[in-house]
């Protein structure tokens, strides 16, 4: 029987045929771009005829908006875990271990996160914001509370949340696991530069 229901109310089929055409897609887009990526190109990645494709996906969109609601999942599921009654400190840091995290380990659909969601039409971006604005609100309300606490000196705490999430989200242009710094050098790295930038006092 056919699935009616609008593409982006679809429950993901993981470990599927559907999985590995959304995986290989994401391999697509992130090195080609969407609008490079043909489905031609898709289908062959995954070997199947053009026409057969369509039996598992309905359009291109459909899978640029569940690559980038993949990576939102990622993102947010990481943050939501860290405890809200740490320190600032402590939070700020585990949120930026855990955001290079989600980068280093969902490389392929973190980059199409980051440059391809402003593909789909606006209805579906608008979603896709709404999952970023809430994201970034987890930084932002750290970085408010340290704030508060004496610990960090910042007078625009929400420019101070952007900054630290444009950092971070660059990492996907450079960093690769095997190079000279290991994920966990790096987000102590990343975490001393951005505490001292947002003024915390020294323990």
């Amino acid at each position: 029987m056919a699935n009616n229901r609008p593409f982006e109310e679809r429950r993901p089929e993981r470990g599927s045929r559907r999985d590995e055409i959304l995986n290989a897609a994401g391999r697509l887009f992130s090195r080609r771009g969407f609008h490079a990526t043909s489905m031609r190109d898709l289908a062959r990645a995954v070997n199947l005829q053009g026409g057969s494709l369509y039996a598992h996906i309905a359009s291109k969109e459909e899978v640029l908006f569940e690559l980038v609601n993949r990576a939102a999942d990622e993102f947010l599921n990481a943050a939501r875990a860290i405890p809200e009654n740490l320190p600032a400190k402590e939070r700020l840091t585990s949120l930026v271990r855990s955001h290079l995290q989600v980068i280093v380990r969902e490389l392929d659909n973190a980059t199409v996160f980051f440059h391809e969601w402003k593909f789909l039409r606006p209805e579906l971006q608008e979603r896709i914001k709404a999952r970023r604005d809430e994201y970034e609100s987890h930084f932002r309300q750290t970085i408010e509370a340290g704030v508060k606490q004496g610990e960090f000196q910042v007078e625009d705490v929400r420019l101070s949340a952007l900054f630290v999430l444009s950092a971070l989200n660059w990492t996907y242009h450079w960093y690769r696991p095997e190079g000279k710094l290991s994920l966990e050098e790096l987000a102590q790295a990343y975490s001393s530069l951005i505490l001292r930038t947002l003024g915390a006092k020294a323990p």
